[in-house]
């Protein structure tokens, strides 16, 4: 069992779905928030990896990654950065495929393990693309963690869930980040069916934003993804103020 899926077991075996937290590398002081958020209880942390063209993010975290890039930030500093942080949770690096690419698998890879991380999400791509990224951090004893939307067919599902490593990352929503104002009706069903099928944890994100989206989740997945509100809270009131939202998070997922 990789370290993700052992953040996962142990939350469910304490009685809790699991709390997984975006920060974005780069934008602000990220060392004390990822401190601030790991001290708040965070299961599992994603460092996102700031990128010009993150087709996957809404408008907070495109707004973040451009206040990051502008501060002079790239995969390559934030991953330095986050050399010897000693997290109590796991970290996994989510990014895009471009610069890393650019940088090239091998090296993209040994950079996560010397930071001390877990994995890595790579969103844009595919799972017929997937396998070079997936055996270089293989390689380094990494997950390569896959996504599933909610319009991916079953058969589609069935074999990205045999490819997934540490956990298995359900979009809940059509679109980019950021929050809704309502989860979809069948999302819980999606869920269900995923677990039902899925070799490793199953984690739900994508519109999650306060703590009572997260409690309609509780049981209904075995982690909830938080980005774009944290991130938001974190820019506008600083590290305490999302410390104490991930302890709400926490709270209602407990």
């Amino acid at each position: 069992m990789s370290r993700l899926s052992e953040a996962f077991a142990r939350a469910a075996v304490e009685g809790r779905t699991a709390l997984v937290c975006y920060a974005m590398g780069g934008d602000g002081d990220t060392t004390a928030l990822l401190h601030a958020i790991d001290d708040a209880g965070a299961d599992v942390i994603e460092l996102g990896l700031p990128f010009s063209d993150p087709i996957a993010d809404g408008p907070v975290l495109q707004a973040a990654a451009t206040r990051a890039l502008s501060s002079g930030a790239t995969v390559r500093s934030v991953l330095k950065a986050a050399v010897g942080l000693k997290l109590r949770a796991p970290v996994v690096a989510m990014g895009y495929v471009n610069p890393i690419e650019s940088m090239g698998f091998a090296q993209f890879a040994a950079m996560l393990r010397e930071a001390g991380m877990s994995g890595a999400i790579v969103p844009d791509v595919p799972l017929e693309e997937a396998q070079p990224l997936r055996d270089a951090l293989a390689a380094q004893e990494l997950d390569l963690i896959p996504l599933v939307a909610p319009t991916t067919p079953r058969d589609r599902e069935v074999a990205i869930a045999k490819t997934a490593r540490g956990f298995l990352y359900s979009v809940s929503v059509t679109g980019v980040t950021g929050a809704r104002t309502s989860l979809p009706a069948d999302l819980e069903q999606r869920l269900a069916d995923l677990r039902a099928l899925s070799p490793v944890p199953v984690a739900v994100g994508f519109g999650i934003s306060k703590p009572e989206d997260a409690a309609k989740l509780r049981g209904k997945a075995d982690g909830v993804v938080v980005g774009s509100a944290l991130v938001a809270l974190h820019h506008e009131r600083g590290a305490a103020a999302a410390a104490e939202f991930v302890r709400s998070l926490r709270a209602a997922l407990s």
